[in-house]
């Protein structure tokens, strides 16, 4: 006898994304009645397929796709697929959205408009559900705030006519006075929108400035500092536990995964192998 699929769904807001709503779901039976939000619903859905109503048709959106609903848009929503189906959905308000153009000087334009009400882009949907993956997670605030406004960008650089942003610019001074501040805090690292204004600069125009200066967005270049570190820390003979407490990570497994990727061996081989010179 089969066990019944079960619906499951996980609620919270983003605190480093300025409370934007984010849910995990998976529905089997669930109907939503015609209703509205005040601002977008951006969905990714991971598994199953969803039919929906919404500007006057049906709509169906299968494994992959992502569902675009604007502020104040009647819609419903429902499974097409005998197993339900799972979603990672993001409800930010308008301002959360139009406050990323803001950064880049894209808002004259006025609110980003999706005329599509599925979409099929895959790039687009796989950083959605990465940044999805992060906010659940409890990633850094600088490594969700930074996604978040890749995410955002190429949505409505893609899906809501809106215009490319200019070239960043250089700006030496900001980039090594952020790179201090990120070296002096790898355990508490500030958030994007923190260094940005730091350096007075928009979060966004920093994170641009930052990554065309070093080749890395400030997060990943933080992670290799965090790991350069660690090797100094180890090679002095402190323990892996202590080196991942002082540096930040989650836990020493963390440690251990990042550091065997950059490096290919594990911090206690590391330090074992310096020790025994």
């Amino acid at each position: 006898m089969s066990t019944p699929l079960r619906e499951q769904t996980h609620l919270w807001q983003a605190p480093a994304l300025g409370d934007v709503e984010m849910l995990h779901a998976r529905y089997v039976q669930q109907r939503f009645a015609p209703h509205v939000h005040e601002g977008y619903v951006f969905t990714v859905i991971e598994s199953g397929a969803q039919r929906f109503w919404h500007r006057g048709s049906e709509h169906l959106a299968p494994v992959g796709s992502m569902v675009l609903i604007n502020p104040d848009e009647l819609h419903t929503g429902a499974t097409a697929h005998e197993s339900g189906w799972r979603y990672r959905g993001f409800y930010p308000e308008h301002a959360r959205v139009t406050g990323v153009l803001d950064e880049l000087e894209l808002s004259g334009q006025g609110m980003p408009y999706f005329q599509q009400s599925v979409i099929n882009d895959p790039a687009l949907a796989a950083a959605f559900s990465q940044l999805h993956q992060l906010s659940e997670a409890g990633a850094s605030a600088l490594q969700q705030q930074t996604a978040w406004r890749q995410a955002v960008l190429a949505l409505a650089q893609r899906h809501g006519q809106c215009s490319a942003p200019r070239d960043p610019g250089c700006e030496p001074l900001a980039v090594a006075r952020a790179r201090e501040l990120l070296e002096s805090q790898l355990a508490d690292p500030p958030s994007l929108e923190a260094l940005a204004a730091a350096v007075n600069l928009s979060a966004f125009h920093f994170a641009r400035v930052f990554c065309r200066a070093t080749g890395l967005p400030p997060h990943s270049w933080l992670k290799q500092r965090r790991l350069a570190r660690a090797r100094e820390l180890l090679k002095g003979g402190m323990a892996a536990a202590d080196a991942a407490f002082a540096l930040g990570f989650a836990d020493q497994s963390h440690l251990n995964r990042q550091f065997k990727q950059a490096y290919g061996v594990t911090p206690g081989a590391y330090r074992s192998a310096c020790l025994s010179r």
